[in-house]
């Protein structure tokens, strides 16, 4: 297959505009609707590789912009590529950089997410920069978090890290913009994730599948006007990204907006939206890919997921509780311990409780996508 993907839809819902379909890499198959769990620095966070695979992981993505500070891409091709470097097995994706463009830059500076919860009244005007993050045609800079050295990123560079690191499937760098972005500058920052993805197109590996990133902010027309764009250029797949407005109801808006313009025989990817209750609204409007962070973030803290509902192991009442965390839960962690003792290793913050909830975290949520996608080949999603 030299590296490049092969995405194949088996079935459409009746129902919705949720599909089922098979991505085939040269790295192994990926049955989507997939969960996307996040292995920033060539490690989802607490796990081996072999324990992220036994939850069910099809695929992961790793972070661009942290790979490229530590260790630095030349590192991880001299060790074979992402692939020997952190011995995993199964697909890969990479970011391209551009949600740090976000994350240590507005939304570091106002405390938000791509979602926001609060009022998004528009805040940020054209030409206004984040402090940590100077954006510009040509790219962004940015200050290390790690030893606050100057790095720039543009789509040149990118795509150079990206074909050194090695995955199978790699994005286009972009502007991810935050909630509260004013028409202007959301304008000023479409043209050029919009320059920026044909210099990627130019610039990449070809033995990797990149996929072209569609931004709008919560604007209709500007929204529909990238999407057009992007699916106009020879990308092997779409990312959504950007800020995806106050609510979910919004979120839905803009899925509808965008993906209605992009070739349905290429496969879909919701950048950074994923928790469960969200699931089931953005696979049904036609989302085949999805990312997120929340099972191992929330594991650190303690918090697993249940199909009773969010348990916090970090409160007393657990620590008399012999009942599996789970009962219903086929993973190896509600198979062997109690919550008594996994609510004893949290409270002690030992690493082999944030270990244990995080395996059985990602166990829960490969399973809760595999019951979606068995609904839709039943016809009822």
């Amino acid at each position: 297959m030299n590296n490049m993907i092969e995405f194949s839809i088996l079935k459409k819902s009746k129902k919705s505009q949720a599909r089922l379909g098979i991505l085939k890499t040269s790295h192994g198959e990926i049955e989507t609707p997939a969960f996307v769990p996040v292995a920033s620095q060539a490690s989802v966070k607490t796990l081996t590789s072999d324990e992220a695979m036994r939850t069910g992981c099809q695929v992961l993505i790793a972070n661009t912009f942290l790979l490229h500070d530590r260790p630095g891409e030349r590192i991880v091709r001299r060790a074979g590529g992402l692939y020997n470097f952190m011995q995993w097995p199964r697909p890969l994706m990479t970011d391209s950089g551009g949600f740090q463009v976000f994350s240590l830059g507005f939304g570091k500076d106002l405390g938000i997410g791509k979602i926001a919860a609060r009022d998004t009244a528009p805040r940020i005007k054209k030409g206004a920069n984040p402090r940590a993050v100077k954006i510009a045609d040509d790219g962004a800079y940015f200050k290390s978090p790690f030893d606050g050295k100057t790095i720039f990123l543009g789509p040149k560079e990118s795509m150079k890290i990206q074909g050194d690191l090695g995955a199978d499937i790699i994005f286009a760098f972009d502007e991810c913009t935050p909630p509260g972005v004013d028409r202007a500058y959301m304008e000023q920052s479409l043209k050029r994730t919009h320059a920026w993805a044909k210099i990627c197109l130019k610039k990449k590996n070809n033995n990797q599948a990149l996929f072209g990133i569609t931004q709008g902010s919560k604007f209709r027309d500007l929204r529909e006007k990238s999407a057009k764009f992007i699916n106009s250029l020879s990308f092997d797949g779409f990312g959504i990204g950007g800020d995806l407005g106050e609510n979910k109801h919004t979120t839905e808006k803009i899925l509808f907006w965008t993906i209605r313009h992009l070739n349905p025989q290429k496969p879909r990817h919701l950048l950074g939206i994923g928790r469960l209750e969200n699931m089931p609204r953005i696979i049904c409007r036609g989302v085949d890919l999805f990312d997120c962070t929340v099972p191992t973030h929330y594991a650190r803290n303690g918090i697993a997921f249940t199909s009773a509902g969010k348990i916090d192991l970090q409160k007393s009442q657990f620590l008399k509780d012999k009942k599996p965390l789970d009962p219903k839960c086929r993973c190896e962690v509600c198979g062997t311990y109690s919550r008594s003792y996994l609510s004893h290793l949290i409270r002690a913050r030992e690493i082999t409780g944030m270990r244990h909830i995080t395996f059985h975290n990602l166990f829960y949520f490969n399973a809760f996508v595999a019951k979606l996608r068995e609904k839709i080949k039943a016809g009822k999603l």
